[in-house]
């Protein structure tokens, strides 16, 4: 007899769609807050709205392609260490 498998949280399709939706809509209300907070900035483009999203989300994106960039330089045969 097989052990069964522990279910958890997010398991069911449900409580994944409720998470993302609840996730989404944090994302808004913080985008929408930002409207709304003094920032004390220290060069001019960092009062653009949404700068720091804007700016956090390049950063992310341009970190995998770097990442997949150096792969190119790191990378070894599969029988390397045979």
């Amino acid at each position: 007899m097989k052990p069964q498998k522990e279910l958890t949280f997010l398991d069911s399709e449900r409580n994944r769609l409720k998470v993302r939706k609840y996730f989404y809509v944090s994302l808004v209300v913080l985008l929408i807050i930002d409207f709304f907070l003094h920032k004390h900035v220290h060069f001019s483009w960092e009062k653009a709205p949404c700068f720091y999203a804007v700016y956090g989300f390049i950063a992310c994106v341009s970190l995998i392609f770097v990442a997949k960039l150096l792969r190119l330089l790191v990378k070894r045969r599969e029988d390397y260490y045979d």
